[in-house]
């Protein structure tokens, strides 16, 4: 088509030009004109549009072909984990800048010298080739292109002339399509190497454990050899036939030119791949999350390779002193860019439940969200580090918590109650600030709180316990908003979104978040670990542990004023495991880690000394006081009333409770006389009867009565 309007064209300008009147007659003579000339002409050009028709009907499926493997590395552009495509096979993207191009330059020398001549078919080899067939009556070498191999490659199909002119065609759209570089670049993505490896980047990184751009003579004459025929010349499983495959390649190079007579024998003579090699495998969950919402190719993730490497290693070893089925996740998150810089799912896919991502699971947090209520309390002005606050036995309604260990200590301030994670007294500051009004600045900061699925399932004073399910996530999000001036940001999971500006959501201000961050950091050590103030190169760490109810979750989650750590441990089922607290079972992986990372300087991030300073603070955390529960003064509990003839009704009455009462009888609500302004009970028939009266604040009364006839 293309063809058909320049000749056009040029017809048009022929005539145009005065002087070109004779070369006009030519053209019209030779495509309008009449005769067998003419008709050759029309021929041709009908042909050619035919030609440019069904190229463009029929293209050849390119984007087929680019589905290569998921590959995600580091922010470095390191290696974490790859994954097969949908198929089954390895197939890596491949960039001509990754290889060597002496490479490149040894296999168009061996399978198409003058591919960068040709328009995707070779005519002097088809030629030769045939010529050569023809003398030996049988097929004697191929006559296939680079290109026409690529186009093979997209659309396999059976060794016959069809199929071969079929290719040829296909060669010629895709040299229209592409460069030179793209369809080198389609090759080698493509090209089998025996089994499911398919293109030089998986060949190189499976057979030779690197990277295409650092392959030895002897590794590229192999690689060469290899997509001719790549069952039969498998070197982990035809050792022999590869050896010869790949002497014949390095003999053909020398007597190109393209190799010395030394170092060919040199290649000749090295030892063959026995097996293939292990591609990393890193950071699996993560990966296989970036896998997912990325698609194929390389996708660079926000995690750090070294620091990945090292975290899983102590990880694996840490939970391998656990017999009982459990396992632990792990994430290492930078406070400043809020990128994800290690993150571990399960203690090992072979580890029961394993190949869950446990960071994502939510889990109750036990008493991990008690430093965000007291942060709440000190914006408030409710509380400081220095407040009194009582740590004895007290109901909230029907909730009575206990402490840990089932005992209480009196008064106590503020920063003990949080360092010894007291229950009441956390309890007590939520009921001063509004568990409602706490979850909803959760919530506001990202966090899902998952209450359990029933009729009343607002959060309550139980969510100072762990009574709402979090993540490792959420908790990461919300410690390092601790260390990072009270701001709560999203996580960072690949590198292209560490420069992107995302909302920060502030949770309290930056003198809460210090002081707070001051007392978890002066929180007592773990047994047989010295304090960080008495420690020469100890990072000092502001953490809190929780453990949930029934000992299902041990947590440790912690800042050190760079980076935020989370650490959680137990059975990916969900079964109790007594005695594993996460003070005992998660904070000793929690300070390896920090440890690992080799932190100096934090302790002084982190401040230390009164911060009562900062903010007006009370002498004691004392509840306003409240107007007494409600009582029922008629009918009152145990008593008869009579049902009369004309009953005009029994007015409901209490004294005590706080606001507008509300009435209940049997469960039915009892509406209010529109002139008198009284509840009204009119029963029906004789019985007995279960009355309950509410106040403003939930608080009830109850009394049961008996209706006889009168």
């Amino acid at each position: 088509m293309r063809l058909l309007r320049r000749l056009i064209g040029v017809r048009r300008f022929a005539e145009s030009a005065g002087a070109g009147l004779a070369f006009s007659r030519w053209a019209r003579f030779i495509f309008f004109g009449g005769g067998v000339v003419g008709a050759i002409s029309k021929a041709a050009l009908a042909c050619l549009a035919f030609v440019a028709a069904l190229d463009l009907l029929f293209p050849p499926q390119i984007d087929r072909a680019r589905a290569v493997s998921p590959l995600v590395v580091d922010r470095h552009g390191a290696w974490l984990h790859g994954f097969t495509t949908s198929e089954g096979r390895w197939r890596f993207a491949v960039s001509l800048e990754e290889v060597d191009p002496v490479f490149i330059e040894r296999l168009i020398l061996i399978e198409d010298k003058r591919f960068h001549a040709h328009w995707g078919v070779d005519l002097l080899a088809v030629a030769r080739a045939g010529a050569a067939s023809m003398r030996a009556s049988r097929v004697t070498s191929g006559a296939s292109t680079i290109t026409m191999q690529t186009a093979r490659l997209i659309e396999p199909r059976p060794r016959t002339p069809g199929s071969k002119a079929i290719e040829m065609l296909r060669a010629l759209q895709l040299e229209r399509r592409l460069s030179k570089q793209e369809i080198l670049e389609l090759y080698l993505t493509l090209a089998p190497y025996g089994g499911n490896i398919e293109g030089v980047r998986a060949a190189s990184r499976l057979y030779f454990d690197k990277e295409p751009g650092r392959l030895t003579d002897a590794e590229q004459a192999l690689l060469i050899a290899l997509p001719q025929a790549p069952e039969a010349r498998r070197p982990d499983l035809k050792p022999d036939a590869a050896r010869a495959a790949r002497a014949a390649v390095l003999e053909k190079l020398k007597g190109l030119g393209a190799l010395s007579p030394r170092l060919a024998q040199e290649a000749a003579n090295a030892r063959l791949p026995q097996t293939r090699h292990l591609l990393p495998r890193h950071a699996y969950h993560a990966a296989r999350n970036l896998a997912a919402e990325g698609g194929g190719g390389v996708i660079r993730a926000s995690l750090d390779a070294d620091l990945q490497r090292r975290a899983e290693s102590l990880l694996t070893d840490y939970a391998a002193q656990f017999d009982d089925g459990a396992t632990a996740s792990l994430m290492i998150v930078e406070n400043k860019s809020r990128a994800v810089r290690a993150s571990i799912g399960s203690s090992g896919l072979d580890a029961p439940g394993g190949w869950m991502d446990l960071t994502a699971a939510a889990r109750s947090p036990g008493s991990a969200l008690k430093p965000f209520i007291y942060a709440l309390a000190f914006e408030e002005g409710h509380a400081g580090a220095d407040t009194v606050i009582d740590d004895m036995p007290r109901s909230f309604g029907d909730y009575a918590p206990e402490n840990f260990d089932r005992g209480f200590r009196g008064e106590v301030r503020v920063r003990e109650a949080l360092q010894h994670s007291l229950n009441v007294p956390a309890v007590n500051a939520l009921d001063r600030v509004g568990a409602a009004r706490f979850a909803s600045l959760l919530r506001s900061a990202g966090v899902a709180l998952r209450t359990p699925e029933r009729a009343d399932s607002k959060p309550g004073l139980a969510l100072a316990l762990g009574g709402a399910g979090v993540t490792a996530r959420e908790l990461a999000a919300l410690y390092a908003a601790l260390g990072d001036a009270g701001a709560v940001k999203p996580l960072i999971w690949r590198e292209d979104e560490k420069d992107v500006a995302s909302a920060a959501y502030r949770l309290f201000s930056e003198e809460t978040a210090h002081r707070i961050s001051a007392i978890l950091a002066d929180s007592p050590a773990l047994q047989g670990r010295a304090p960080a103030a008495l420690a020469r190169e100890a990072s000092a760490v502001a953490f809190k542990t929780g453990t949930s109810y029934g000992y299902r979750d041990a947590w440790a989650a912690g800042h050190d004023g760079e980076y935020t750590v989370i650490v959680w441990v137990g059975r990916a089922d969900g079964a109790p495991r007594p005695g594993h607290t996460g003070r005992r079972t998660a904070a000793p992986l929690l300070f390896d880690i920090f440890d690992m990372l080799q932190r100096g300087g934090a302790h002084d991030a982190l401040g230390d000394g009164p911060q009562d300073a900062l903010a007006p603070v009370l002498a004691r955390f004392e509840r306003p006081a409240v107007a007494a529960p409600p009582r029922i003064v008629f009918p009152r509990d145990g008593v008869e009333i009579y049902l009369g003839a004309e009953q005009r009704g029994y007015a409901l009455a209490a004294r005590g409770g706080a606001h507008e009462h509300r009435w209940y009888v049997n469960g039915e609500p009892v509406s209010r006389e529109a002139t008198s302004g009284r509840h009204l009970w009119r029963p029906d028939e004789a019985g007995f009867y279960d009355i309950v009266v509410v106040d403003g604040a939930g608080r009830s009364a109850r009394a049961k009565v008996r209706v006889v006839a009168g």
